[in-house]
């Protein structure tokens, strides 16, 4: 009896372990992954022209830190917003985005420059003549508005003999807003919010028997998943340019290259979005 129940047990936990890919440590660098959206998003009819954009910042404005044991300076979302914001905008082969987060170390690297002519000098990898800075027709304003935790919660187990299984889940929320502003007059044209679950899930299973008088056999085995907050947080920011093109599309704001690309899918998916209500 003794054997069969370390067989059994063997086999329980085997089977939970194959299931599990312990990721090698040796693992070199990759691209970020991207959500399922970024296919949408590379995958947008031409426009007729690109727009020039800026993108100042894109702050956190949630206030929410990561809980204990974290540092009490652990945020809960990714700093890098306007970074994130700027890839999905080039990504999208819609807009044109000028280098404004860094603007202050760029204008110190063109007086650089322009002290170097003024001496009668001419920089190897420059020409004699350095253009003006191009101007912005929309600024691109906005930030991550929200970090929800814990709005949905549950599991299941058991347990016999005292072998079992148990599991769990919590799924978070991070919402983003993206604005596109009129430079000429400061007007909000478009203001879209996007939200992306973020699910975390926890998967058990162990043993607890006396196979003997005084023999006691204990084994555990567990496994956790958490979706990372920075894809998460970048797919939000690609589903809002996203709907920010297609609903510039709907105001005439920008035009497709060729007006049958409205029958586009991704264009049509976007355009019967309707706001959830709740």
């Amino acid at each position: 009896m003794k054997v069969v129940i370390m067989l059994v047990c063997a086999l329980v936990l085997s089977g939970c372990s194959q299931s599990m890919r312990i990721p090698e440590i040796d693992r070199e660098p990759t691209l970020m992954p991207r959500g399922a959206t970024y296919l949408d998003l590379t995958s947008l009819p031409m426009p007729r022209g690109q727009v020039f954009v800026s993108v100042y910042d894109f702050r956190d404005q949630t206030g929410q830190y990561k809980p204990q044991p974290n540092s009490n300076f652990s945020t809960a979302v990714p700093q890098g917003g306007a970074a994130m914001l700027t890839t999905s905008l080039l990504n999208s082969k819609w807009f044109i985005p000028l280098e404004r987060e860094g603007l202050q170390n760029l204008l110190t690297e063109r007086k650089i420059i322009r002290a170097a002519q003024n001496k009668q000098e001419i920089p190897k990898n420059h020409g004699d003549h350095l253009p003006s800075l191009m101007a912005a027709n929309i600024m691109i304003e906005g930030g991550i508005i929200a970090y929800d935790t814990n709005i949905q919660t549950g599991g299941a187990g058991a347990r016999y003999l005292g072998i079992g299984m148990s599991s769990q889940y919590r799924s978070d929320q991070v919402s983003v807003n993206v604005r596109a502003i009129d430079v000429r007059s400061g007007r909000v044209l478009l203001s879209v919010t996007t939200s992306k679950t973020i699910l975390s899930q926890e998967l058990q299973t162990g043993v607890f028997k006396f196979i003997d008088y005084k023999d006691l056999l204990e084994a555990e085995l567990g496994i956790t998943t958490n979706e990372p907050v920075n894809i998460a947080v970048m797919s939000a920011i690609d589903s809002a340019v996203i709907q920010l093109i297609v609903d510039g599309i709907k105001t005439n704001m920008w035009q497709l290259n060729t007006s049958s690309d409205i029958n586009n899918p991704i264009i049509q998916k976007y355009l019967n979005v309707t706001q959830p209500i709740i």
